[in-house]
């Protein structure tokens, strides 16, 4: 895990105008064979998540799960990881309406070997409807944030939003939350009930 780390490291210290060198030489060492480009920290969490359930350690198999701060960024991952010499899979989960970014960036959606998964909304929308809403109710009475949520559905501005959505707003409120919930969500999952995308992608790895 600590050379996974100091890989990724290395790459986004490249994509800001660093050396490419430390990337290289890690990616021949460790050896790196594919590496995950999702936007936020709350996807990596996930992803970890489901592989550690099914009993996998993604680092050691040479899978790299990189948060990139933002979907707009893939482009520019992409096309330094991207370098023949490295020899890297690139692939991706994305939302909807980030399809097109990674479509330019990674090759568009078809067959077997497709470059990335697409969320209907976001993956924490795919969570939400494949747990329901109450049992994401409990999750967060486990979590000791029953008040918070309690406050957070009085709001007028959550009076024109289903249940679901509101469950997602309240996800993405606040620093961190988002994170803790990526995991969880993932971890009280039924076996059957995976959302697909997420699924998917690592029958894919």
């Amino acid at each position: 895990m600590a050379d996974m780390d100091a890989f990724r490291a290395a790459v986004l210290a490249w994509v800001v105008g660093g050396p490419g060198e430390p990337v290289h030489e890690l990616a021949a060492r460790l050896p790196v064979r594919a590496v995950v480009l999702v936007e936020g920290p709350s996807d990596v969490e996930a992803v970890g998540a489901l592989a550690e359930r099914r009993g996998r350690d993604l680092a050691d198999e040479g899978v790299c799960l990189l948060s990139m701060g933002g979907a707009m960024s893939v482009g520019r991952f992409a096309g330094l990881l991207g370098a023949p010499d490295l020899g890297l899979r690139l692939l991706g989960l994305c939302d909807e309406a980030e399809r097109p970014y990674y479509a330019r960036a990674l090759g568009p959606v078809d067959g077997a070997r497709q470059p990335f998964f697409v969320c209907a909304a976001d993956l924490e929308d795919e969570l939400i409807r494949a747990l329901g809403v109450p049992r994401v109710e409990e999750l967060v009475r486990e979590e000791g944030e029953l008040r918070a949520l309690q406050i957070f559905l009085r709001q007028p501005a959550q009076r024109d939003r289903d249940a679901g959505q509101r469950m997602r707003r309240f996800i993405g409120t606040k620093a961190g939350r988002k994170i803790r919930y990526g995991r969880a969500l993932v971890e009280a999952l039924d076996p059957d009930r995976v959302p697909a995308p997420l699924d998917e992608l690592l029958a894919s790895l």
